[in-house]
C-alpha cells in the first residue's frame, strides 16, 4: 500500500487513514515489537499510541513511525518510566512543536532519575561481587 499527500499530512497530524502506505498488520506490528496484539490494543486505549491507520475491512494497520514510537515507548518504559509519565510524553508529543521544552523537561527529569537508579543498581552489584568473593574464599579454605 501507498499514501497519498494528504494522507500523509493527516497521519503527520495524527488523523491517520491506512489505506495507501506499506503498513503492517497488528500480528505483524506485535511480532516486530514483541508486544502482544492485546498490549498494542492497550498503549492505544491508555493514550501512548494514536489510533492505528485502518485497512478498506477495519484492521488495524501500522507504519514505519508507528514502530519506531513504539520502540521509544518501550525504551522509557524499561528504563522505569511510569505508564502516567508515558502518557503525559505521548498527549506532549501530540500537541506539536510548541510542547518540545515540556518533553525536554520530561526527558532530562526521567534521565536523572535513571542516573541514580544506575548509581543504586552498580552500588548493589558491588556488594553482591564482595559477598559471591567472601563465599568463594570460603569454599577455597575449606
Amino acid at each position: 500500500m501507498r499514501w497519498s499527500a494528504l494522507q500523509l499530512l493527516r497521519f503527520s497530524h495524527g488523523q491517520r487513514t491506512a489505506t495507501t502506505c506499506e503498513t503492517l498488520t497488528i500480528a505483524e506490528a506485535a511480532d516486530r515489537t514483541g508486544l502482544s496484539p492485546d498490549t498494542l490494543r492497550y498503549y492505544e486505549k491508555a493514550g501512548l499510541v494514536s489510533p492505528a491507520g485502518r485497512s478498506a475491512g477495519g484492521q488495524r494497520r501500522y507504519a514505519t513511525a508507528d514502530l519506531a514510537w513504539i520502540d521509544f515507548l518501550l525504551r522509557l518504559r524499561d528504563t522505569g518510566m511510569s505508564i502516567a509519565d508515558m502518557q503525559q510524553f505521548a498527549e506532549l508529543r501530540r500537541q506539536g512543536n510548541a510542547t518540545v521544552a515540556d518533553r525536554l523537561a520530561l526527558l532530562r527529569h526521567h534521565r536523572a532519575h535513571l542516573d541514580d537508579r544506575i548509581r543504586r543498581l552498580q552500588t548493589n552489584g558491588q556488594a553482591l561481587d564482595d559477598k559471591i568473593r567472601h563465599y568463594e574464599r570460603l569454599l577455597e579454605h575449606s
